[in-house]
């Protein structure tokens, strides 16, 4: 397995993986690459995980539990610091890093990962109730939001010194139009045209946000746009 694979695993999963040595802070520059097909492998976990359960609100629990666990919760973290630092800095940029770097989880946190697990068990219960072909966007938008991911980092400065430096990656160009075009055009072939229009529409509209409200990125807004990605495209799935 490539190391930059294996990193790309460890960073945003919990999945076991083989342990590296002489790992270096930039490596995981190369590991980005691999981002989507991480988003990929979880979305087919999740599809795995429900394709025996007939009820569709258990169903839903099960797939979000599992969402949970393999993830461990990283990108609920950065939700949870972005809420807190947009609610409590009153657009004072020291304060809404300082409030970020907090570990504490303050009331914005708790409503913000209140509100994206209720959205998500909400509409995927909705998805496995209304459509036979809803294992296709359980297993392609994890993939979405974690190429978002990385187009963030790359069209995006960095907020502040050492806030999102490091999330900087260095990819190709090419890269990110390859797994754009892959992921365009099996959205297409297994849903619908408009559907894909709509996984870039929320990109484009979390890097929308964070240009107009932050005037760039760190690690937290990144994991954020990836819970709120999730969210909007799986409303979307369900109203498309």
């Amino acid at each position: 397995m490539p190391r930059g694979l294996i990193l790309a695993f460890g960073f945003l999963t919990r999945i076991p993986m083989p342990s590296l040595s002489g790992f270096r802070d930039e490596e995981l520059s190369s590991s980005a690459i691999w981002f989507p097909l991480v988003g990929l492998t979880l979305g087919l976990l999740l599809v795995l995980a429900t394709a025996a359960v007939s009820n569709a609100w258990l169903a839903s629990l099960v797939a979000l539990l599992v969402w949970i666990i393999i993830t461990g919760g990283l990108h609920l973290d950065g939700a949870s610091d972005l809420a807190d630092a947009l609610g409590a800095a009153h657009r004072d940029p020291e304060r809404l890093l300082a409030v970020m770097k907090d570990p504490h989880t303050g009331s914005f946190g708790v409503v913000a990962i209140a509100s994206i697990l209720i959205t998500k068990l909400v509409t995927m219960a909705t998805l496995f109730e209304a459509s036979a072909n809803h294992l296709w966007p359980l297993l392609l938008i994890p993939a979405w939001a974690r190429f978002g991911a990385i187009f963030w980092s790359q069209t995006l400065d960095a907020i502040a010194p050492g806030s999102g430096e490091r999330f900087k990656w260095d990819l190709p160009e090419s890269t990110l139009w390859g797994w754009g075009v892959v992921l365009f055009l099996a959205t297409w072939l297994s849903m619908s045209l408009l559907f894909a229009l709509a996984c870039i529409a929320v990109l484009l509209l979390w890097r929308s946000f964070l240009t107009w409200r932050l005037g760039g990125m760190n690690g937290d807004c990144l994991g954020a746009g990836i819970e709120y990605s999730e969210c909007l495209m799986l409303l979307a799935a369900g109203l498309l």
